[in-house]
């Protein structure tokens, strides 16, 4: 284990087999030192300052015609707590989010089969795009994750790229790395078969690249999947940026996030199977900062998810290789209705103090990271 730390510390890539070891420690020691060089990796590679964003979410609907086995979400037309926002109430929701200071939207829906103009899915799409843009062309849309590009591209029988570069076009600024879930098919089988598979996603996020549309990264951890599994998404996820800069793509992928798996009003087969409503913290920490020893070298941004850790775990994610801590939020739906504890909101000064609980600077970013406003120092009295 000394030896593959000391590799990381010199910049190398670790091997798949080396993040195994990894992550297969115990031994408080031993993870101690994990800790150590994610955290300095962390320093080096991204600095001592932790980022945050004003964003606001917008789940435009819930109505979905895949049952995913983790998901708590989605709902059938009709039924009780389905809804299916109209132009109206997303302009609201955006107006709200631009007087509270928001720079960005990320909005994503479940895949509503009725969601079409003309008989067409693609123009509702970019009539959702318009309904922000042409008011708030100042707002950044992160908006559509690779599963609804494959729904559109599907519905229309169209190409990926043609779907991508028309929502470019309308306004759309980056993608979210969400529905990656795990990229092994052996899990995509069991927790979501209706899916786009794994090469899918990597195709599409590979083509935003390609076309100049940044994307995130993520995995939802902490469910069926083994740490084999574990290490080889991380993989995939790595080669996936070594090709974006290897092509010399105007676009990369911005950062990595774990999804730690929430189970408690998640649907029973799978709850059951793990066994546990809420995710361990010590095991997504120990994976937070394997990612950051694995992947920093190619993507450096990491942020945790205080949705589903609370706010105190993703602050204590900021010591295991972490440096940035996410975004408001304002409204978050997909994760609360699993039964999350971390809430559906942040305000920018709880983000700040949880920052500076640390003895850390802050600092306001866009969604590609470019640092906004002024920095603040973190003061310690």
């Amino acid at each position: 284990m000394d030896a593959i730390l000391d590799r990381a510390l010199q910049g190398y890539n670790i091997s798949t087999a080396e993040a195994l070891i990894l992550l297969q420690q115990r031994d408080p020691e031993d993870l101690a030192q994990i800790q150590a060089t994610a955290d300095l990796l962390r320093r080096q590679q991204s600095g001592d300052t932790v980022t945050y964003v004003i964003n606001r979410n917008i789940n435009f609907t819930n109505i979905c015609e895949q049952h995913c086995s983790f998901c708590a979400f989605r709902r059938d037309e009709g039924d009780e707590g389905a809804f299916w926002l109209d132009s109206a109430q997303i302009q609201e929701k955006a107006t709200d989010a631009v007087q509270r200071g928001a720079t960005e939207i990320c909005m994503q829906g479940g895949l509503n089969l009725q969601a079409k103009q003309g008989g067409a899915s693609l123009p509702y799409y970019l009539q959702l795009v318009k309904t922000i843009k042409d008011k708030f062309p100042q707002l950044h849309l992160h908006a559509f994750s690779p599963q609804e590009i494959e729904f559109i591209a599907r519905q229309d029988n169209l190409s990926f790229s043609y779907v991508i570069s028309a929502l470019q076009d309308a306004g759309v600024g980056s993608m979210p790395g969400t529905a990656a879930e795990v990229l092994d098919d052996a899990v995509r089988r069991i927790i979501c078969p209706e899916k786009l598979d794994s090469a899918t996603w990597l195709e599409i996020v590979g083509t935003a690249h390609r076309l100049g549309l940044p994307t995130t990264s993520t995995m939802l951890c902490g469910h069926i999947e083994t740490a084999s599994q574990q290490v080889l998404h991380l993989e995939k996820v790595r080669s996936l940026q070594q090709t974006a800069i290897n092509n010399n793509y105007p676009a990369r992928i911005t950062e990595f996030i774990l999804l730690p798996f929430v189970g408690q009003d998640a649907p029973a087969p799978l709850r059951s199977r793990v066994g546990r409503d809420q995710p361990i913290l010590a095991d997504t920490l120990l994976l937070t900062a394997v990612s950051r020893i694995f992947l920093g070298n190619l993507i450096s941004n990491h942020q945790p998810s205080w949705v589903k850790l609370g706010l105190d775990g993703a602050t204590e994610a900021l010591k295991w290789g972490c440096n940035d801590i996410g975004g408001t939020l304002m409204e978050e739906h997909i994760t609360t209705m699993a039964g999350a504890v971390g809430g559906s909101c942040q305000s920018v000064e709880d983000l700040q103090n949880a920052i500076r609980s640390l003895g850390r600077d802050y600092q306001q970013r866009d969604t590609i990271y470019r640092p906004l406003g002024v920095d603040k120092l973190a003061v310690i009295v």
